[in-house]
Formats: structure tokens, sequence, C-alpha cells
């Protein structure tokens, strides 16, 4: 069966994109929902999560009693346009659940309800549905099968098609006994046969989470968002006196004040805008970082992205493309380029990594050296970690290549000596950010092979733009300190860790955040798992291990290392969106404060016309175009507040600067012209 075949019970195929591909802002069938969720949420004990519109709810009862009981245009008008801000309110946040809801329905239709073949305590197999495994559980697939549930391979290798999870279309190799062991349930074994050990509980598997977080709904509020809900909750408490005194001071100074007004009033001067839209600013969050194929376990983790100022990235993969290629043969004095590049190709016949693979290309290409068979006899030496060299010995030969100090030491023990200048050759290739191998043939050095590690394109300007934002990169790798500097020097990157080991990983998180800075980083592996749980945002590969993926607070979905500056962008975007929805909405109280206040008192205060800018028909006009306009800027930011404010790199102070520009300026000027115009419009239809 070919990777685009199904077979019955098996789910449809993933869209292009997997989980990132998105439905428009204005899709219908969103929009529908939306609106049906917007009266659903009127119940109370949705409202009161939300003391602003809650605070709306309950004037909008009071005003719709007095409407009742007093009727008339103006009343039967205020009240509906509270109920419409508060139904607004409602809307913006179906709307970015409505969203969320839409990728959770294609990830249902992928979790289709499939088989398991369990195994036995006796060895046998055993058919069972994928709901009924257990923690602990193992089971066996072949090529066809879908994963039932995710886990971990412990015996095999298969080829597995992911594409339901990431929107990739290649296959990928997993394998038991690494990091590339892990598997998700819902995806399909294209080849082979592997045994793999359930690692999910019931009902909580890598599926259930991402239909969870992607819907939204539930979602727990960060608790940036918290603090910023107890703000505007203390302000609507501030105002809520300040308007109930505005009853005997106009009962005193002639001024009929009437519930509704009073109202109307204490609505307009409370951070409706904000209170309205502050729930889908979040929820929008999350659903930006979905569309890039990544899910966050929680609200807080984006919030922190946004607010990082270390971020740790590995070399290989993310700051260079990652396969290293031989690029010239070093020979020492006395030997001969040819002679260097013969021992190279023939120590790296056996070595199938990408690197081994470019010294026999390059031997091909500089000097026409074709493979050739070997016979019997031969013997090669694999790569080991504690050896660090690879070879052959063949016909009384003993070829080694490998790390310098090892063959250094490799050769003095067959009584060889070193040649006067390798060292010096070794440090230049170091330098340039090259990693050079030392070429043996037996007690005899011949040279050194640079293999060049290529810097990505591109990635220089990205690391400018973080410092623009005050983030400082640092660059993690394995390589020795002198390549390490090199390839830093090369990427613009502000500081790096050479030889690095887990240990040493923690150890500069820690330290990073001792001196109160936020850290993020990435990670597969499973010697990761305490360096991403200790990084205040931790994103781990898709393809890596269960324990990377539990210690992580994200989960990358196409295993892309340079994800992680994307994720701190998003998070920098949900914060300048909500700071900038603040105080435009801040700002706008204002302008609405010039436009009422004036317009109720100027009859009996004539010193108020100096603040009666807009020249309103009467009170009552001023009331309603404000109650009017207050509604409507509601409906208009919910697109702002879904796609986020534009991010543009930029200093603390320059993004500061820019909002107050844009959205505090502009939210004092806004209200000016459109509740005149709206007043304009009210007294051309001769409602007052």
């Amino acid at each position: 069966m070919t990777a685009v075949e199904t077979s019955p019970g098996s789910p449809a195929p993933a869209a292009p994109h997997g989980v990132a591909q998105t439905r428009g802002l204005f899709d219908r069938e969103i929009l529908s929902q939306a609106a049906t969720g917007a009266f659903r949420k009127l119940d109370p004990r949705v409202q009161v999560r939300n003391p602003v519109m809650f605070v709306v709810l309950v004037g909008t009862v009071v005003t719709l009693i007095e409407a009742i009981v007093h009727p008339g245009v103006f009343t039967w008008s205020i009240t509906a346009w509270l109920f419409l801000t508060v139904v607004f309110a409602n809307f913006a946040e179906a709307m970015a659940e409505g969203r969320g809801r839409a990728q959770a329905d294609t990830l249902r239709r992928m979790r289709a309800e499939t088989e398991a073949r369990r195994l036995t305590p006796a060895g046998t197999e055993e058919r069972v549905a994928a709901s009924a495994l257990a923690k602990g559980d193992t089971v066996v697939c072949e090529a066809g099968d879908l994963i039932p549930s995710d886990g971990e391979i412990i015996e095999g290798v298969a080829s597995v098609d992911e594409s339901a999870i990431t929107g990739e279309s290649a296959p990928v190799i997993r394998e038991s006994g690494g990091d590339r062991s892990a598997v998700t349930g819902g995806t399909k074994v294209l080849s082979d046969r592997i045994v793999i050990r359930i690692t999910a509980e019931r009902g909580h598997t890598f599926m259930d989470r991402m239909i969870s977080l992607v819907e939204g709904a539930n979602r727990q509020r960060t608790p940036n968002e918290i603090a910023l809900t107890i703000l505007l909750a203390a302000l609507t408490i501030i105002f809520l006196p300040v308007v109930v005194t505005l009853q005997p001071f106009g009962h005193f100074s002639g001024t009929n004040l009437s519930v509704v007004i009073l109202v109307a009033l204490l609505v307009c001067l409370i951070p409706t805008t904000i209170g309205a839209l502050l729930s889908a600013i979040g929820i929008a969050g999350m659903d930006r970082l979905v569309q890039r194929n990544v899910l966050a376990m929680s609200g807080r983790a984006v919030e922190a992205a946004g607010d990082v100022q270390t971020l740790l990235l590995d070399k290989t993969g993310t700051i260079t493309l990652g396969n290293r290629m031989a690029s010239q043969f070093i020979p020492v004095e006395g030997v001969e380029e040819q002679e260097l590049a013969a021992a190279a190709q023939l120590a790296s016949l056996a070595d199938e990594t990408p690197e081994g693979r470019s010294v026999v290309v390059l031997a091909k290409d500089r000097f026409g050296l074709r493979q050739r068979a070997l016979g019997e006899g031969h013997q090669f030496v694999p790569f080991s970690a504690a050896t660090r060299m690879s070879g052959l010995d063949v016909d009384g030969r003993s070829i080694r290549k490998g790390a310098a100090e090892a063959v250094r030491r490799w050769v003095d023990e067959q009584g060889g000596t070193i040649p006067a200048g390798l060292d010096q050759t070794v440090e230049t290739v170091s330098r340039s950010g090259s990693t050079p191998l030392v070429v043996a043939d037996g007690p005899r050095i011949l040279g050194v092979i640079e293999l060049k590690d290529v810097v990505k394109q591109g990635i220089r300007d990205r690391f400018d733009d973080l410092r623009a934002i005050g983030i400082r990169t640092v660059m993690i790798t394995g390589d020795n300190p002198l390549t390490a500097a090199a390839i830093a020097q090369e990427a613009g990157v502000d500081d790096y860790l050479a030889e690095a080991t887990p240990e040493a990983k923690l150890a500069l998180i820690r330290a990073e955040q001792e001196g109160g800075k936020l850290v993020a980083m990435t990670g597969d592996g499973t010697n990761d798992a305490p360096a991403l749980a200790q990084a205040d945002v931790g994103v781990a590969m898709n393809t890596g291990t269960t324990a990377a993926k539990e210690a992580g607070n994200m989960v990358d979905l196409d295993s892309n290392p340079t994800k992680l500056i994307d994720i701190v962008e998003v998070g920098k975007q949900l914060l300048i969106t909500r700071g900038a929805l603040t105080t435009f909405s801040i700002a706008n109280d204002v302008a609405k404060y010039f436009a009422i206040i004036p317009a109720l008192f100027v009859a009996t205060y004539p010193q108020l016309n100096a603040l009666n800018i807009m020249k309103l028909h009467s009170p009552t006009s001023a009331v309603l175009s404000a109650v009017i306009f207050n509604a409507l800027v509601i409906i208009a930011l919910i697109p702002l507040a879904l796609r986020g404010v534009r991010f543009r790199p930029a200093s603390a102070a320059s993004i500061l600067r820019r909002n107050v520009l844009i959205y505090g300026v502009g939210g004092v000027i806004v209200p000016f012209v459109f509740i005149k115009l709206i007043d304009l419009a009210l007294t051309a239809l001769h409602w007052y």
C-alpha cells in the first residue's frame, strides 16, 4: 500500500500543510458558528469571568428594565446597543475559538478508531481497540498499519508517514535505541515491522493534547492576562462610584441624569474595548503558533517566549546547514596532495556519513580517484566515541582518519613522529570555522582534511533583528572552542558554548536565569530533557524522544530548530498586540469623556463649552453616539486582535513610542471623528 492510499478505518489524508493549514479569517462556517457562540456566551456564569463585560451585561439588564417601565426610543436604543456590545465581545472570543475548533475537527478526523495488535505475556498477538491500550502495553505494527497510540519503538526500524501530524509528505525513519524512537498515534507505518511500547495514558495521547490545545476554549489564562484583567476590574470599580456621584451632582445642578444615561456613561468610560478583546488576543496567539506547526502546552509558554532575553541555539541544523563537507586536502611537508587524497579515500570507503561520502567525492573530483575493489583480507575500522577515529586495515597498511588529538596518540603508539607543521595547520583550519580531520598511514601522518560547515544564508540578519529587540543569542555546539569561535563570528551570535555537555547546557541556563533573564532553547534527545525542563521556553522536536517532548513546554511538529526564532516573534507579537489594544482602549475613554461630559453639563455650566470640542447635537445624541461607537469599535478591531499587530524588530523603547503614537494618539482621534459622524447621522435621521 502506498503512502497516499487508505484502508478501511484509516483517517483521511492530511491537508497539504498538516496542522498549520487554517481557514481564512472570514470563513463562512467559522462566522456562523461564532455568531451562535456569541449568544450562547451570554450565560452569566460565562460572563462573570470577564469583569468588564459582566458590568456591561448587568447594565444592559438595568436599562432593559427601565425601557420596559418607561419606554422610549432613547431608552430602547441604549439597551439595544449595550446588548450588542456584549454580543460583539462574545463574537470576538467565539471567532478565536472557532478557528481553533476548525483545526481540532481536522485532527479528530485523522484520529479514526483503529485496531491494535497487542502482544500478550505469552508472546501471541491479540486484536484490541486502540482506545483499550494502556501505558506499558506493547503492540506490533507492519507496513500499512496505523500506529494506534503514542509510544517508543523497542524493536525494529521502519519508515513512517507523519504527514497527518506535520504535513510533510516525505516519510521519516524511526528505529529503536536512539533519539528517533518516539512514534505518534495516528501516523502510518510504510515499511518493515516494529514493536512499540505504549507510553501514553488512555485519553492523554499526543493527538488528544493537540485537539485540546488548538480548541482554546478551556485554556488557562496567562499570568499577564490575569494581571491585566485585575487592572481592568480595578478601573471599572473606580469609575463606578465616580458615575454614581454624578446623579446628585446633576440633581443639584438642574441636569436630568436618568439611570439609563448613568449606565451608558459607565459603559463608555470603563475599558470595554480591551475587556472585549483580551481573551481573543490570547487565543489568537496560540493559533498563530499552530499555524507554524508549533504546539504550546500552555499560554504561559507563548507569553514567556515574548519576554525571552536569551536564546540558546544548536549550531548544526540551526545556524549551519548541518552536513560538513570536505573542502580541501592539506598535506604536511614531504607529502603529495594526491597521496593524502588516496589515503583519505580508503579511510572513508566504509564511512556512510555525509562527511565520509564528501571525502570520497572530493578525492574523485580533484584527482579522478575512484572507489576500488579491496578484495579479501581487509578490515574496516568503524568510528567510535572512545577512539574518535575510523579507517581501514588492508595489505599490511593501517590507515586512520579522525580528530587531531586522537590520531596523534595513535601515531605515538605506532612509534611515529608528529610533523612540525601539523599543529599550525590544525589550528588554522579550526580558526576558519572548519573541522580538521588528520589522516595517518601507520606511523606516518599525511596531512589534514578540512570539513567546512556552511552558515545558513540570512541567519546573520535574523540574529541582528533579535539583537535589536534585546535578545542575546548563544550558540551551543560540541565543536572545539576554536571552531566554535569562528562559526560564531561568521554567524553573528553574541556568545557560544563549545564542547557542550548536558550538564554544561543546564548550568548555562541556570546562570542566565539567576541573572533575571528568561531563556529559550530547543532539543530532541533524552540528554536535552533536563535543560528543556529548566528553560522558560523549551521547544522539543517532534522527531525527538518522549522524554524531550514531555520536558519541553512546546513541540515543533516540523522538527525545525530554526523555528525557535519564529516562536519568539509570535510571543513578541502577542505582547505587542495586547499592549497596543490596551493603549487604544484607554485613549478611547479619554475621547469619550470629552464627548459626553461637556454635552451633558454645558447648559448648566457654560464654562464647559471650552471642552465641548465636538459640538454634538444634544446630550442624548452625545450619549447614544458614544454608546454606538463603543460597540462598533469592538467589531472593527476583531481582525487586528486575531491577526496581531505587525511585528517589526526594534527596541522596547521604540516599540513603546510607536504604540503610543499610533494606538495612543490614534485612540484619541478616532473616537472624535466617528462619534461626530454618528451624531450627524442620528441628527440627519431626525432621531434626536
